[in-house]
């Protein structure tokens, strides 16, 4: 594939700004990185639009059985990783929901594997393993816009139905191609030139997160802003979980860890038990009968 000249590949434009850069003090460095830094939120704020449309797909699609799969290539790859590691515990779906693939596999999540960003055919390998559907949104995760594992997958994906998205900070790239929501965050360029990890990831973060949590949020996983399926797995989310509990419920604590117990230590069995006057099972039908609809169980 032919390379991105450099005038369009943003991510590889030296920053004037930090010019300097080797010459300057710590406190010179550092300000000037901070100065730099501000200029990420206002870039994703440009893109709530479109990030907007990408939630609303990854709703529409986990409420047909469908997933979030997430692909990049080393320091984008490792975003996709964290985000996805941590959806089950915080939000208490299933590590299926939303999945991670990272060029080179597990061993690229603690380090370099050498050309694996390269290759468009092991992402065909990758995403041909998770038997990718039409139900599925796929996000490709490249801040240059021109990784081959990325623009492979995405165009795999798309070939067999799948919802795809870009998140990128090159919006002129090929990535565009294969995606059917583009989120481009201009951030400028790197105050080291073409350090990634550096602005770029820090947009990607925040994209990942918004992505995620928003959609979270619309799927019943959160509770006002409180979350009522963290998995109580340790002694400090359980003290969490029960926390939890007694500011959304309103009850004193000590009703709160009776409920908790009695609900087999499930937050959502426990506050409906609490606003409803119930017991575990009939807070269990309840829920039920609700199809899992929280507010609904609650009569909210």
């Amino acid at each position: 594939m032919p390379s991105l000249p450099q005038e369009r590949r943003r991510t590889e434009h030296r920053n004037p700004a930090s010019r300097r850069l080797d010459r300057l003090p710590t406190l010179a460095i550092l300000r000037l990185m901070n100065r730099e830094d501000r200029k990420v939120p206002a870039a994703v704020g440009r893109e709530i639009p479109s990030i907007a449309r990408a939630v609303d797909a990854i709703v529409a699609s986990i409420r047909k059985g469908g997933r979030l799969l997430y692909v990049g290539a080393g320091s984008s790859g490792r975003l996709a990783v964290l985000d996805a590691a941590e959806c089950p515990p915080t939000f208490g779906v299933s590590p299926n929901v939303v999945q991670a693939l990272i060029a080179g596999g597990r061993k690229a999540v603690a380090g370099a594997v050498e050309g694996a960003e390269d290759s468009a055919a092991n992402a065909v390998r990758d995403l041909r393993a998770r038997k990718v559907t039409r139900d599925d949104v796929v996000v490709g995760i490249a801040a240059s816009g021109t990784t081959p594992y990325v623009l492979s997958a995405l165009a795999f994906a798309r070939k067999h139905g799948a919802t795809t998205v870009a998140v990128t900070s090159n919006r002129r790239a090929p990535i565009r191609r294969d995606a059917q929501i583009v989120i481009a965050t201009d951030v400028g360029p790197e105050v080291v030139t073409g350090s990634t990890r550096l602005k770029a990831g820090t947009s990607q973060k925040m994209v990942l997160n918004m992505l995620s949590t928003a959609a979270m949020v619309r799927l019943g996983h959160i509770y006002e802003n409180l979350m009522i399926d963290l998995a109580l797995t340790n002694h400090k989310l359980r003290q969490r979980g029960l926390r939890i509990l007694t500011e959304a419920s309103g009850a004193d604590p000590s009703a709160a860890e009776h409920a908790l117990r009695q609900s087999g230590h499930n937050l959502r069995v426990a506050l409906t038990m609490l606003k409803n006057g119930v017991d575990a099972k009939g807070a269990q039908a309840r829920l039920a009968l609700a199809k899992g609809n929280l507010r609904q169980a609650l009569g909210e």
